[in-house]
């Protein structure tokens, strides 16, 4: 692997668990952890429409109280009857706009496949989007940590298969509405630039 290559590995990988963080419910350690900065070097490392994308992130989530910013995450993401934006893979991909269906069994299966655990405090759905971006995050990072190295690299090509096999039949065939819903109802502009930055970044990651 090249230095170029392991540089946009690891802005891949930060990418996805940065996004991942922007789905949690806000507080000032997002500004205070430079979480905007370093998504911001991450995207410019990527791609320059990411970069694009991630340069007003900071601005928008400064130009709004805490409070406002609680109380769209709330409108969108957790009712409390009927959000928003649904923020389940499974509401998106069942034709009922149900939660747990057959689709979180099938992502469930992935996470398995992949040795991915959940945090045992996490007490939310586990096709949470937060959580599927994790999921990629943990995938990146073990085929980057493969390939750079010489252990395990028998592996890789299981690896890059679960990787896009999850990308095409889960997180890329619901990101789109869901990014789409947000946009249209969030009233705070960091809610709208969070879901475009991460339907752009699946799209990209699902064609690499």
């Amino acid at each position: 692997m090249s230095e170029l290559e392991a540089e946009r590995a690891t802005a891949t990988e930060d990418l996805c668990r940065f996004l991942a963080a922007c789905y949690y419910e806000p507080t000032e350690a997002f500004a205070q952890e430079r979480l905007f900065a370093s998504m911001l070097a991450a995207a410019q490392t990527l791609h320059p429409d990411l970069a694009a994308r991630a340069r007003g992130l900071e601005a928008a989530f400064a130009g709004q109280e805490l409070e406002t910013l609680l109380v769209d995450y709330t409108r969108l993401f957790l009712g409390p009857v009927n959000p928003l934006a649904q923020p389940y893979a499974s509401f998106w991909r069942a034709g009922e706009k149900a939660l747990m269906q057959e689709s979180t069994m099938a992502v469930l299966a992935l996470y398995a496949e992949g040795d991915f655990e959940m945090d045992e405090d996490f007490r939310d759905l586990p096709d949470h989007v937060a959580v599927e971006l994790e999921f990629l995050y943990l995938l990146n990072f073990r085929i980057h940590r493969l390939a750079a190295g010489t252990d395990g690299a028998a592996d890789l090509p299981r690896l890059h298969a679960l990787r896009q096999r999850f990308l095409d039949e889960h997180l890329a065939a619901w990101i789109g509405p869901f990014a789409q819903a947000v946009q249209a109802g969030a009233e705070c502009a960091f809610y709208r630039e969070v879901a475009a930055l991460t339907e752009m970044f699946v799209r990209m990651q699902r064609a690499q």
